[in-house]
């Protein structure tokens, strides 16, 4: 099927990447319409305000819409199998991404990461390794930072000498050919199972980002970490032992743990100011990364010893009668909450009782139980999905059931004594309860902040 010569360029989706496609391609003087299956979607007053002359199709997707387009521009939270989309590629009708987009248009270099947990963490360690080299770089992608735009929304300044992406395992099923010059998966652990039919199908979209890539930092701790294939490309791995020849690790010495690069070591892990091993291999993953685009050891060495953490990523909240709390609201699926306890669990003297629960996206909560097991003492749950995180956990797990947030503070003091720390890391989704895991993140701050 050939479109029309009236036929129109289709933005499927709004959003945040809708909205900066929209902003792309009316810029570029293209002809284009909107279509959203919800009735108000976000960014919808924006659009409007924007551009009141431009069509937009609300409350449902009509095939007649996707088939007749010239070409579909996909945001990420509209999957390739809805019907009205399978039936326009099945049609012949060219799809495309913001990321797609951005990578055909920019000849600056690209530094690609992706991966299940940790991306937003490594991507702004990275950036601000990259301040403190003062290096000028655009920084964006699937990234929710005050730093950060959408991809497409990067090419409204003037060009960089480098461009630093964080990728969704969405974005990368609409890039044809992403050509990083470094690109980094930086482990995979299940999560958006119900857009995903298999393990395998979620790890073939995250391999994406390797697609004519140039170079490659590994996790040698995760084997979805390595590119697929027989290409050897040139590589810095990371992981939790020593340094490889030409990869980061950990060196001990005198009852000291340094982060290292082969065998110079970089800066002493007590010297962080975050902390967990998730932490670590986020540190190294960056430094794996900016060593990879050209950054010098010394630069590096200031920027992570500054680095203060991120919102919602194990962040301390307050301390109510000798029990510290942890904003962990990021922590979205299983792997994220798994990382998120062991990296407390060692840090403090007491037990974890555990906030989690939501909207679980057809995760498989076993893997909690045993670190639940050795860290854990109780478990509070909230949210649209919490029985069925319930059956997952042990029998002798203590469970309580919690009514919103201030319930599950509230019931998380009155079972923790001195030294023991209330997490809030729920492993799912927060769309039942919450505008987002920031909304989420918010509400428990508000809830602790009631206790004191």
């Amino acid at each position: 099927m050939h479109p029309s010569a009236s036929a129109k360029k289709l933005v499927a989706g709004l959003g945040v990447t809708g909205l900066s496609c929209a902003r792309y391609l009316a810029l570029r003087g293209e002809a284009f319409m909107v279509t959203d299956s919800r009735l108000e979607p976000p960014g919808l007053a924006q659009f409007l305000t924007d551009f009141p002359s431009v069509e937009i199709e609300l409350g449902g997707f009509r095939e007649e819409t996707f088939v007749s387009a010239s070409e579909i521009i996909v945001s990420p939270g509209v999957s390739l199998k809805t019907p009205q989309l399978a039936a326009a590629i099945a049609a012949g009708v060219p799809i495309t991404g913001d990321i797609d987009i951005f990578s055909k248009t920019v000849k600056a270099p690209i530094v690609a990461v992706t991966g299940s947990n940790g991306k937003s963490t490594v991507v702004e360690i990275l950036a601000a390794i990259l301040d403190r080299a003062e290096k000028n770089y655009g920084l964006g992608g699937n990234l929710d930072s005050q730093n950060a735009k959408p991809a497409l929304d990067l090419l409204l300044d003037s060009p960089r000498e480098l461009y630093v992406l964080e990728i969704s395992s969405f974005q990368l099923e609409t890039t044809a050919s992403l050509g990083a010059e470094v690109a980094a998966l930086l482990n995979l652990s299940a999560d958006h199972m119900d857009r995903y039919a298999t393990m395998d199908e979620y790890l073939k979209a995250k391999q994406r980002v390797f697609t004519a890539c140039h170079r490659v930092v590994i996790n040698r701790d995760d084997a979805n970490s390595y590119p697929p294939g027989d290409e050897v490309l040139p590589s810095i791995d990371f992981g939790f032992g020593r340094p490889s020849a030409n990869g980061l690790g950990l060196l001990e010495e005198e009852n000291d743990q340094y982060l290292a690069y082969q065998f110079e070591k970089i800066v002493s892990v007590n010297e962080l100011k975050i902390f967990g091993q998730h932490n670590i291999a986020n540190m190294l993953a960056a430094i794996g990364l900016a060593l990879a685009v050209g950054v010098d050891l010394n630069s590096i060495r200031k920027a992570i010893t500054e680095f203060p953490g991120l919102p919602h990523r194990c962040q301390w909240v307050g301390s109510v009668a000798g029990v510290d709390f942890y904003n962990d609201s990021k922590g979205t699926n299983v792997g994220a909450t798994v990382a998120a306890v062991e990296g407390l669990g060692h840090h403090i003297e007491g037990h974890i009782i555990l906030i989690a629960g939501g909207v679980s996206k057809g995760a498989d909560f076993k893997t909690l139980t045993p670190v639940i097991n050795r860290w854990g003492k109780e478990v509070i749950l909230i949210g649209r999905d919490a029985m069925e995180l319930a059956e997952h956990l042990d029998s002798d797990t203590q469970t309580y059931f919690a009514q919103d947030m201030q319930d599950a503070v509230e019931v998380a003091l009155e079972h923790a004594v001195t030294g023991d720390a209330v997490l809030l890391s729920p492993a799912c989704a927060s769309f039942d309860m919450f505008d987002n895991y920031r909304h989420r993140g918010q509400s428990f701050i508000q809830s602790v902040e009631q206790l004191q």
